[in-house]
């Protein structure tokens, strides 16, 4: 894990040395355990190191294979890479190094681009073939780690994050009013190639890109998945097989995540995702002992002294059942309001809630401990794990006329789930009323329209996780903190994605496979819930209580009215009716509020 940057002259001039080295210096955070610079003519490479795997010099970057004609800058982790290395050694290849970045030099040399097939982790990487005279840029499926680029004069720069790119004065002047508008209006980002800055792109999950004297190729889609569209008609044979068949393959997920020379400990939000992992962690001490991990797991955990945001006593049971170190921390408005600007740069554009600084504060909580930690991000979205996706279920069960299956999964819905329904019912028509506040030609996003596995797919791959690891990657990173996602194993992807909806989502309880798995390891009363937080915050207290001074300032500001993308003074109202009690919250408020912070800092302060 680290950050990376560079440049390439479609002229020929030579690297701006001067300017890598400010783009590195811009994410030193990523990477504070060493750092190099690579020129060759019209190529410059940065590297910013966060030492994991072999913390001796010979893993440095860049790095170059045997005759130097290969040179490479990586973030992120090849988890297989013990097993490619065997491959590789076995065809004649020689490693100097025991990390992974060497594997992915001699795969490509092995392979070429197809190598991007062969490699299972996370990774965002630009591989420099003199030979060829381009630079090969590559991005993991499901853009766990990021990769920016974008266009100056007769330069194309890349880097981690969009910060870097800023160091060149002449990039990002302008917010991309579109996808602006979409995120304040839907709350969504990295939905598309394109970012809030205009002019600078994202190479998107599972893309790759070549540089060269020709300028930046097109990007080229090198993976995808495959989802089952078929509702399924369950048997209890196929349950048994199905079920264990993905405990299997998780553990052994978990098992190679847990790879690495320094220590590693577990987000644990008291859900049925996180504690799975606890558990399946602690099972792996007992059966293998992890050196990476120790006699016992560390957790890290946010509660909170409402019992309506506080999963306190589901993270007690997880402790008690999996006997780990368990380290929680809680969080007041007033914090929020001296970490803003730092959270707020860190992560470079406006995010959708306050959940995001709870998991901020998790990373800090855990960089005072380990150096990774594992979590369960992207669960939710291949297993029907939010309540809005039972909609599209029963959508889809309809369409294609399987008429009683759609009737048990409509009852099941609401047995489960009506105090949910109702409440949406009620947030459909305040949020549209707080879409109307915005102004401007507003794109249209589709999140829930179409069948479930349509709609799963979209959401893994485009309208929903790929927002959520921008977020988590900022966060941690923010405390040079590697963060592991299991459940992203394309293993798993492609094993969940290839069953019927029915190990999904059945008779209205979410992530029936995962349930069905973990039973008999994970605490009932974790295993049975049907509520869905994660690591939420009583954000809807905090807009309303301890910081409404700071929301009142920032609505009534001159630069606040001045700006194009809202109608102030319908802002303000809304904002009192929730205030007042005559309408509910809805997390649109929290998103202008942020937009108006975040243009003031990225551009009002750059002019």
């Amino acid at each position: 894990m680290c950050g990376i940057a560079g440049q390439v002259s479609v002229t020929g001039a030579r690297a701006d040395e001067q300017l890598l080295a400010a783009m590195s210096a811009r994410i030193r955070h990523r990477g504070p355990d060493g750092e190099g610079i690579y020129l060759d003519g019209p190529v410059g490479l940065a590297h910013r190191r966060l030492a994991i795997i072999d913390l001796t010099d010979t893993a440095k970057q860049p790095m170059t294979n045997e005759d130097g004609t290969l040179w490479l800058v990586f973030n992120g982790e090849i988890y297989n890479f013990i097993e490619l290395r065997e491959e590789l050694a076995g065809k004649g290849h020689t490693f100097r190094s025991d990390g992974d970045t060497e594997v992915i030099l001699h795969a490509y040399e092995e392979w070429g681009r197809e190598c991007l097939s062969r490699l299972n982790g996370m990774w965002a990487f630009a591989l420099w073939d003199s030979r060829k005279q381009e630079l090969f840029c590559a991005r993991d499926r499901f853009g766990i780690k990021p990769f920016y680029y974008a266009r100056a004069g007769d330069r194309i720069l890349f880097a981690s994050e969009i910060k870097a790119l800023l160091a060149h004065p002449d990039i990002g002047r302008e917010p991309d009013d579109p996808l602006l508008l979409a995120f304040l209006a839907w709350g969504v980002l990295d939905h598309t190639g394109g970012t809030m800055f205009e002019g600078v792109r994202q190479l998107q999950p599972a893309h790759r890109i070549t540089f060269s004297r020709s300028g930046a190729g097109t990007p080229e889609q090198y993976w995808d998945v495959a989802m089952n569209p078929d509702a399924g008609h369950p048997w209890p044979e196929e349950d048994e097989r199905a079920s264990a068949a993905f405990r299997d393959l998780l553990t052994d997920a978990v098992r190679i995540h847990l790879r690495s020379d320094v220590p590693v400990g577990t987000c644990l939000s008291g859900g049925i995702d996180s504690s799975t992992l606890a558990v399946m962690i602690n099972r792996l001490i007992r059966a293998e002992a992890p050196r990476s991990v120790g006699d016992r797991q560390k957790t890290f955990s946010v509660v909170f002294p409402d019992p309506r945001f506080n999963e306190g006593a589901y993270i007690d049971q997880v402790v008690a059942a999996a006997e780990v170190d368990a380290k929680r921390i809680t969080v007041e408005p007033d914090e929020i309001l001296r970490d803003l600007p730092r959270l707020l740069s860190m992560q470079d554009e406006p995010f959708g809630s306050l959940s995001i600084y709870a998991q901020y504060r998790v990373m800090e909580l855990a960089s005072r401990s380990v150096k990774v930690v594992l979590d369960g991000q992207g669960a939710d979205e291949q297993l029907g794990g939010y309540l809005a996706y039972q909609g599209s279920y029963l959508r889809g069960l309809v369409h294609d006329l399987h008429l009683s299956t759609a009737l048990s999964e409509a009852a099941g819905s609401y047995r489960h789930h009506s105090g949910f329904f109702r409440d949406a019912l009620g947030q459909v028509l305040v949020r549209s009323e707080r879409r109307s506040l915005l102004r401007g030609d507003v794109p249209p996003v589709s999140r829930y329209t179409g069948s479930l596995d349509e709609v799963l797919k979209r959401e893994i791959l485009s309208t929903n996780l790929p927002a959520l690891l921008h977020w988590e990657d900022r966060n941690s990173m923010a405390f040079s903190i590697e963060s592991r996602v299991p459940y992203l194993d394309h293993r798993v992807v492609e094993f969940l994605a290839a069953l019927p909806l029915h190990q999904k989502i059945r008779n209205g309880v979410t992530k029936y496979i995962l349930r069905r798995a973990i039973k008999g390891l994970v605490p009932e009363a974790i295993r049975c819930r049907m509520d869905k937080m994660g690591f939420v915050t009583p954000e809807e207290v905090w807009m309303k209580e301890g910081l409404r001074p700071f929301v009142l300032a920032i609505l009534t500001s001159p630069s606040f009215r001045a700006r194009k993308y809202w109608d102030a003074d319908r802002v303000l109202a809304s904002y009192n009716d929730y205030f007042e009690g005559r309408s509910a919250y809805s997390p649109e408020i929290w998103r202008i509020v942020c937009t108006e912070l975040w243009l003031r800092m990225m551009f009002d302060a750059r002019e």
